[in-house]
C-alpha cells in the first residue's frame, strides 16, 4: 500500500500560516505555497508532522536531518513548540514561497 502525502497528490498546496512561531519570517494569516515534489535542506522553511501529533500539519525551519527525518525548529523561539519537545519530524514539503501578502521567495535562514 502506498501512503498519499499529507499534501495530496499535487506537486503545489497553498496554506495559510497560523499562529506566531515562525515569525518575523511568516506571519498569522500570510499564505504560502508548499512543493510537495522538493527536497528539504537545512535552512529551508518546511510541512511537517510529528509522531506525537500526526494530523497536525506544522510549518517550520529544517535545521538537520536526524534519523528518518528532520530536527525543526520555529524562526520565533518563544512561541514554537518544535523539535527541541517533540523530537524528530517528518517532511511533507518545502516553502519556496509566499503568496500572501507581500509575495517573495523566501531564501534560507533569515
Amino acid at each position: 500500500m502506498i501512503e498519499l502525502n499529507r499534501l495530496g497528490w499535487l506537486p503545489y498546496r497553498r496554506i495559510r500560516v497560523r499562529g506566531p512561531s515562525m515569525a518575523p519570517t511568516l506571519r498569522d494569516g500570510d499564505v504560502v505555497l508548499a512543493r510537495r515534489t522538493g527536497r528539504a535542506r537545512s535552512g529551508d522553511v518546511v510541512v511537517v508532522t510529528w509522531v506525537t501529533r500526526p494530523h497536525q500539519l506544522s510549518i517550520k525551519r529544517a535545521v538537520r536531518r536526524e534519523g528518518d527525518g528532520w530536527f525543526v525548529v520555529g524562526d520565533n523561539d518563544l512561541a514554537s513548540t518544535d523539535s527541541r519537545k517533540l523530537g524528530a519530524a517528518a517532511v511533507h514539503g518545502v516553502i519556496r514561497w509566499r503568496v500572501w501578502p507581500r509575495p517573495r521567495r523566501l531564501a534560507g535562514r533569515p
